[in-house]
């Protein structure tokens, strides 16, 4: 699957800053409209280490209302969590109603990180698969709309990163000890993501390939998705502009929304 993937895609930088702020306000717009449908989100990045998982949500979260919409990074499981279930963890963190909530890596980690450092005994790991599609199954089945990207670059790529990060020691952290065993495990882990994107693409929660060697094809190509994906749960009907009423130099719309996300907030 991963070999037919054209790592050479790209979109000039002229064209991305056009397009972005436009992809930038429908999202914006959705994220309203989601909300005041009720209905809960879910957005999985997983992806080569440097493959632009964060860059890419920063993007993503740059116009969204941060009371909407939160990102949650996955580390591995802490002592306490360790004593729970192993997907007890990812049963704290789903959204609420109305909330869009992006995952930085997610329970993924168990049938990728964790089987190819072997952390986990062949056993738990092939178990996981099971817990996974139930997991996301009764998200589904509750309104839940899940969208899961893999960016995928190659090994030389990746390489090529690395040691442009490595060069600076303002950046030389963001590669750890975990990135640079994936590197020397390249191969191990393609044939883990293989099997990993053939047994959890459901209809109910699809992976998206994003061929992120260029930056801007990435960014813009995830942010279409997500906007077509929320667009077709909601009806295909565009939603209202939430920022498109301004009077007196406040953007009434934007205003009302905050208004009932606060409100809401104070309730709970």
């Amino acid at each position: 699957m991963l070999e037919k993937v054209n790592l050479k895609l790209a979109v000039s930088k002229a064209e991305c800053l056009r397009r972005l702020p436009q992809l930038q306000n429908r999202l914006y717009d959705l994220e309203h409209a989601i909300y005041q449908a009720g209905i809960p989100v879910v957005i999985v990045f997983e992806g080569w280490a440097a493959a632009g998982k964060g860059s890419t949500i920063r993007v993503l979260a740059e116009r969204m209302d941060p009371r909407g919409f939160r990102a949650v990074p996955i580390t591995p499981p802490r002592t306490a969590e360790l004593q729970y279930p192993w997907m007890w963890r990812f049963w704290q963190k789903v959204p609420a109603y109305g909330q869009i909530i992006v995952y930085d890596t997610s329970w993924y980690r168990r049938v990728l990180i964790d089987r190819v450092a072997k952390n986990v005994r062949k056993q738990e790991w092939q178990a996981a698969f099971q817990d996974i599609a139930e997991f996301e199954e009764q998200l589904a089945a509750d309104g839940t709309v899940i969208l899961k990207f893999w960016l995928h670059i190659s090994k030389k790529e990746q390489s090529r990163r690395f040691n442009k990060l490595l060069k600076d020691k303002l950046t030389a952290w963001q590669v750890s000890d975990e990135d640079a065993a994936q590197h020397r495990a390249y191969k191990k882990y393609l044939g883990a993501v293989e099997e990993m994107l053939a047994r959890t693409d459901a209809p109910y929660a699809p992976w998206t390939l994003v061929e992120a060697t260029d930056r801007h094809f990435c960014r813009i190509k995830v942010l279409e998705g997500i906007a077509r994906a929320l667009e077709t749960r909601l009806g295909d009907q565009p939603p209202p502009p939430a920022r498109a009423r301004i009077k007196g130099g406040v953007d009434s719309s934007a205003h009302s929304q905050k208004k009932e996300m606060a409100d809401a907030s104070e309730r709970n």
